[in-house]
């Protein structure tokens, strides 16, 4: 199974200063361009809120945007949330993921030890604070309830980021555009929805070029714009009021709210405006790296966004009925143009952030079983994380132009904009919270002072926010509720048709009563049964054996299967065991992907990796065998236990516990490995020519091969039982079932060949 890419990502060696520094400069143009564009609207909004009456209000007003800055992007988002990423990936699925390692939290129940063998799976668990970390544990697997309320809290964060990448094109392109209206005459509300649209269906249909080519090519455009902003604040500052750098002082905050009391806290729902796109520091991770995003933060954009407030600030101390159009009032004339144009073309860009992490945070949740599968284009052969997701790309550009077209301004977005930030953050604060009590180990005190100190700051911005529900802040509201029902409706069929699959599977009792013939005629070849047990044998296959005249000679059940990590190496990739007795000639192939892994397989190629795999696995079984056979205490240290002996006439529990294409070393120290010991035998290991039964075996395995592979299919269709509640009913027969027959289909997600493909329908009841 090729894995383009599997061993490129930025994140498997580590990256040079100037590829770091390449990669800072990237993040210019995908991540931070959200919140790089806030001062076109955040003091525009502060102030219709706020009359200007006194240098309180300017300087209490630019001391809370000063220290929002720096307390939740910089504070929290870049020397902590970012270190809780998941070997390189970000966003609530990948904290979700990471938690799922530690603790079965899961629905899904298709765990396996082996898993936990995964070099990026693999678990080192500090002593400090254990006792604690494993009681959190043993509640969480425990109690139902608490694995439910944490996936809709994982859930909530992700629909919330999608209804981000839905408002924040529409707030950027119109407030950019809204700069017109003061400098062209007749340029009314209907010339800005159009200009905006236009420009918004430009943005997305670019889309499909890739982070990378978007990335280098928006870089250039908002690296000018930082540098506009720092030096326009720079020339307010100077020319107009430097006083203004007594907000430093946070006591201006006080006065502030102490002056304007129930205004003051209405005009928090425009302060927080300042720190939109913060998430997706964290939900494009994957795009980049943890340093890289630290550089071009502390290096350009904090200090150039401070020095835009501070230099807005100075104006308006001189000119205070300037506040609904600030931005464009403070520009110099002679720079209104080259500003205008910059200004319009980064805030087109600011939508990129929030759009490459909807792509992000859509792909995790559908590899961990949260969302319908969809097409993914991969489009970089270096960085992994790099995606395009046309369907989701199309409604976002259908739902903006719907919002510009209904709302025709940008306040009521705004109120709309706020909610869906801070509902995200305060997601993100839970999970990371968790991840320090639970992974970190993190003392308690320590632990709990950062949802004290970031979830009190955010509980005050959510309580303003929520007085504009009104207004326009339902929007996000409706947004994120659509996706929370249809993530978790998909991740509640899914998990119950699983159940379902567990509960009917074919007793190791009646396939020995079957006999190797299966009760049918076997006929040269191999079958490749898909299906998602990662134990026993599916109840299709009883489908294949009433409904086909044959049955292949070698029959492999192959489980696509995604662990909670964000890459299996590619030599890690495959489990395989035997199933049945030698003579039926049936086994299985567990192929784990993680949820960042690219999945471009060729059939051909995977054909034959599939077959150098079980080659291999049936000369390790015959070697293990006879390893075990060897009576010498001085071997006893080397034996390796045989995987196919463990239980050959069990019904499938047992794992095969080592990769197959993995040529492993026994842990303990100073250990030989199977080949090392084989080569002290002189007779208990033997080749192909000397074992019969192996020689046999290995012989129907090629004549199979020579006659091709057939892959079997099940179509499934899944029904609520006849004695389940209505509401059951109604959700998996019609919600359930409309989302399975409009999401991408087995043959293309598996990536089979369509003339090889043999399928058989099934009903499921749940």
């Amino acid at each position: 199974m090729e894995i383009s890419g599997a061993c490129n990502s930025h994140h498997s060696k580590e990256p040079t200063l100037w590829n770091t520094l390449t990669l800072a400069f990237q993040t210019l143009g995908v991540v931070y361009g959200d919140m790089g564009t806030s001062p076109l609207y955040v003091f525009a909004d502060v102030f219709s809120k706020v009359p200007i009456e006194s240098e309180v209000d300017v300087l209490g007003a630019l001391s809370l945007v000063m220290y929002t800055i720096a307390l939740l992007p910089l504070a929290k988002y870049i020397f902590v949330v970012l270190k809780a990423n998941d070997n390189g990936e970000g966003g609530t699925f990948a904290l979700y993921s990471l938690i799922c390692r530690y603790a079965k939290v899961n629905k899904l129940p298709n765990h396996q030890p082996a898993d936990e063998h995964i070099s990026s799976f693999r678990l080192k668990l500090p002593t400090p604070e254990l006792e604690r970390a494993l009681n959190i544990k043993e509640n969480l697997e425990r109690r139902s309830s608490l694995k439910t309320f944490l996936l809709l809290l994982v859930l909530m964060g992700t629909s919330m980021i999608i209804g981000d990448g839905i408002l924040t094109p529409a707030i950027s392109v119109m407030s950019a555009v809204s700069g017109l209206q003061g400098e062209i005459p007749g340029f009314g509300t209907n010339a800005l929805v159009i200009v905006s649209i236009i420009l918004l269906l430009l943005l997305f249909s670019i889309q499909r070029f890739g982070t990378g080519k978007v990335g280098f090519m928006f870089a250039p455009i908002l690296f000018l714009w930082f540098f506009s902003l720092g030096a326009i604040g720079i020339y307010n500052v100077v020319t107009h009021d430097i006083t203004v750098i007594r907000a430093l002082n946070p006591f201006y905050i006080y006065l502030f709210f102490k002056k304007n009391s129930g205004d003051a806290w209405s005009a928090l729902g425009g302060c927080v405006l300042c720190i939109t796109g913060a998430e997706a520091m964290f939900a494009d991770l994957g795009h980049f790296s943890v340093r890289a995003i630290q550089i071009a933060f502390t290096c350009v954009v904090f200090p150039c966004l401070l020095l835009a407030y501070m230099g807005q600030a100075s104006y308006l101390m001189k000119h205070p009925n300037s506040a609904s159009s600030i931005f464009y009032t403070s520009v110099p004339v002679s720079l209104f143009w080259p500003v205008f144009i910059i200004a319009t073309l980064a805030a087109m860009i600011a939508s990129q952030a929030m759009i490459s992490a909807t792509f992000s945070c859509v792909k995790q949740s559908m590899a961990l079983g949260c969302f319908p599968r969809l097409k993914i284009i991969h489009t970089s052969k270096r960085q992994m994380g790099q995606i395009y997701i046309p369907v989701i790309n199309y409604f976002l550009m259908i739902m903006c132009v719907v919002v510009v077209s209904i709302f025709q301004s940008t306040t009521d977005i705004a109120n709309a904009y706020g909610i869906a930030e801070v509902g995200v953050m305060m997601v993100s604060t839970t999970l990371v919270t968790l991840v320090m009590l639970l992974i970190w180990q993190t003392n308690l005190f320590l632990a709990l002072c950062f949802p004290l100190v970031f979830g009190t700051v955010e509980l005050v911005y959510l309580s303003a926010v929520l007085t504009k529900i009104r207004e326009g802040g339902w929007l996000p509201l409706v947004f994120s509720s659509c996706f929370l029902c249809v993530m978790y409706i998909w991740n509640y069929g899914s998990v119950l048709k699983y159940q379902s699959e567990v509960r009917e599977k074919i007793s190791m009792d009646f396939m020995l009563e079957l006999g190797s013939s299966l009760g049918t005629v076997r006929v040269p070849g191999i079958g490749l049964l898909y299906n998602e047990l990662v134990q026993g044998i599916p109840s299709i296959f009883g489908q294949f054996l009433l409904s086909l005249p044959a049955i292949h000679s070698t029959i492999i059940f192959v489980c696509i299967k995604y662990v909670p990590v964000p890459v299996v190496p590619q030599e890690e990739r495959f489990l395989f065991r035997r199933v049945c007795p030698k003579d039926y000639h049936m086994f299985r192939c567990v192929a784990r992907y993680g949820y960042k892994d690219v999945r471009k397989e060729d059939h051909q190629l995977f054909e034959q990796l599939l077959a150098e795999s079980l080659e291999k696995f049936l000369r390790r079984e015959a070697q293990d065998l006879a390893l075990e056979n060897v009576s010498e205490p001085d071997l006893d240290n080397f034996s390796v236990r045989s995987r196919g002996s463990e239980a050959p006439f069990g019904d499938g529990i047992d794992e095969l516990h080592v990769p197959l294409m993995h040529d492993q070393r026994l842990e303990e120290p100073g250990a030989s490995t199977a080949e090392e010991v084989s080569s002290r035998l002189a007779s208990s290991v033997m080749s192909a020519d000397e074992d019969p039964s192996l020689e046999y075996e290995l012989s129907a395995l090629r004549e199979a091969i020579d006659s091709g592979f057939t892959y079997l299919l099940a179509h499934g269709d899944v029904r609520a039982k006849k004695n389940s509640i209505f509401l059951k009913k109604l959700v998996i027969n019609y919600f359930y079932a409309f989302l399975r027959k409009n999401c991408r289909g087995g043959t293309a997600n598996l990536r089979v060949p369509h003339m090889n493909v043999l399928q058989v329908g099934m009903t499921y009841m749940v």
